[in-house]
């Protein structure tokens, strides 16, 4: 099932992002770096040798092997009947694909390094395009770490802010359960494919989730489960957030490696401080003593990191006071922006108001002082 956003003359674009990502040696980062290289998938077919020689991560070697693939008719057809063959079981599933070209991408994980050049998605992606935050932390979750994780759940999620996790078992799990007690929106970044929410075979979460945001995966649906796509699938929850919040790990805990990707990112880094005796706390007392993680002791402290500190602070806005003198079009911005900020692109999926007029309305409540504009095209009400 092809991604709203994805037009059916795209689909050949999507096919040879399907096969290049199938040539052994070529992984996210290098399909990147062909397509700011040759600007489009279908023109990466057409990239003389030497031009790919030239690409970054690119080389010799795997330029010839790029070039052989391509010019033998066979191997292409193969490749291509398979991605077909799998698009096509997209729909029975209820899976969606979204590109890298897509504008229902991710805005944040398309700023990382090694972005994958697609995502296989159940759910609604919408609200990655809002601040997020990512929360991990042990399988073997104290009832300290259950507890804050659900604290923290409560407070990120009254401000807007997504809760992002991987559906492991322990913290990552609570962090969903809370974010969907809480009425937030939260999303899951599985290692496998979306099809098989292996940690939670009954259904007790997964189904809420995709109701109530998504479950995500750069693997094709089908695929087995491999310890070495953990590491990958942790990238992805670091690049889909703000911030990275380590809540419990002990000192060689798989969430250090999302806090390692996070701070490769760029992105911030907090953790829950513990007790000294407690092994599940030993990684993330060990991210504050080395200065890799900020400590947090409540949500306030994330947010005020991440968003301007108004955002929880401000009362509950009087919208009926304003609305007399604003056009149709200004009172839907600002009911549908409501208490909670929102990426453009979401206000005007929901408002159904055109980009062009609604940057105008938008620059025009700026002026009344009734909405403001937070970092990467977030909005908010006043």
């Amino acid at each position: 099932m092809l991604s709203p956003g994805i037009e059916k003359n795209d689909l050949d674009d999507l096919l040879i992002l399907l096969v290049l990502s199938g040539i052994e040696g070529i992984g996210p980062a290098r399909i990147k770096a062909l397509l700011q290289q040759a600007g489009s998938p279908s023109n990466v077919l057409a990239l003389p040798k030497w031009k790919l020689e030239e690409t970054r991560g690119i080389g010799a070697a795997l330029a010839e092997k790029i070039t052989s693939f391509f010019h033998s008719a066979e191997t292409c057809r193969n490749a291509r009947e398979k991605a077909e063959q799998m698009l096509e079981s997209l729909d029975r599933s209820k899976i969606s694909i979204i590109t890298i070209l897509d504008s229902l991408y991710p805005p944040l994980l398309k700023e990382i390094y090694d972005p994958p050049p697609y995502l296989f998605v159940k759910g609604d992606l919408s609200s990655a395009h809002g601040p997020g935050i990512a929360i991990v932390g042990t399988r073997q979750a104290s009832a300290y770490g259950k507890k804050v994780t659900n604290l923290f759940c409560r407070e990120l999620c009254s401000c807007g802010i997504t809760i992002v996790s991987g559906l492991a078992y322990g913290i990552d799990m609570a962090a969903h359960t809370a974010a969907l007690e809480y009425g937030g929106k939260t999303i899951a970044v599985l290692a496998g494919g979306v099809d098989n929410p292996y940690t939670d075979p009954t259904g007790k979460v997964w189904p809420k989730i995709i109701e109530n945001g998504a479950m995500i995966s750069e693997e094709w649906p089908g695929c087995a489960v491999t310890p070495e796509k953990f590491p990958k699938r942790n990238r992805l929850i670091s690049g889909l957030s703000a911030g990275t919040l380590i809540v419990e790990s002990n000192a060689r805990g798989g969430s250090l490696i999302t806090a390692s990707y996070a701070l490769d990112q760029n992105r911030e880094v907090f953790a829950v401080p513990g007790p000294v005796f407690s092994k599940t706390s030993q990684g993330t007392n060990n991210l504050i003593e080395k200065g890799h993680a900020k400590l947090v002791s409540s949500a306030e402290s994330v947010i005020t990191e991440i968003l301007p500190q108004h955002i929880i602070t401000k009362p509950q806005k009087k919208f009926e006071l304003h609305t007399q003198s604003l056009s149709k079009e200004e009172q839907q911005i600002l009911h549908t922006l409501g208490d909670k900020p929102l990426h453009i692109d979401l206000l005007a999926e929901k408002t159904a108001i055109p980009a062009s007029s609604l940057l105008i309305r938008l620059f025009e409540l700026e002026i009344k002082n009734l909405v403001e504009q937070l970092p990467g095209q977030i909005f908010q009400a006043m």
